[in-house]
C-alpha cells in the first residue's frame, strides 16, 4: 500500500545503467544569465504495479545539477563573506 506522498514499504531498488546521457538544458534568464541545467538519476524503485493497466509503477529519485554559463557583471555581488552572514543562502 502507497503511503501518501512517501515510498511504499514493499518498494524495491532496480539496478540501472544509463544507456544514453541527456544534454544539458541552457537557460536564458529575464536579468541576462545563462544557466545549464541536467537532471541526474539517484536510484529507481519498482512500487509494484498500477491497478488499472497491470504495468510497473517506478519511482525515480533524481537531482538537478545546475552551473552558471554566463552572468552579467552587474549582477555579482563584491560584498565581503562577513557582509553577507545575516542574509543566509537557504532557510
Amino acid at each position: 500500500m502507497a503511503i501518501p506522498g512517501g515510498i511504499p514499504e514493499d518498494a524495491e531498488v532496480v539496478d540501472f545503467e544509463i544507456e544514453k546521457e541527456s544534454n544539458w538544458s541552457v537557460v536564458k534568464l529575464a536579468d541576462g544569465s545563462k544557466l545549464e541545467i541536467k537532471m541526474e538519476i539517484v536510484s529507481i524503485l519498482r512500487a509494484g504495479n498500477d491497478l488499472n493497466t497491470g504495468l510497473p509503477l517506478y519511482m525515480v529519485q533524481a537531482t538537478n545539477i545546475i552551473r552558471m554559463k554566463q552572468i552579467p557583471k552587474e549582477l555579482v555581488s563584491k560584498k565581503k563573506k562577513d557582509e553577507n552572514k545575516s542574509h543566509p543562502m537557504y532557510r
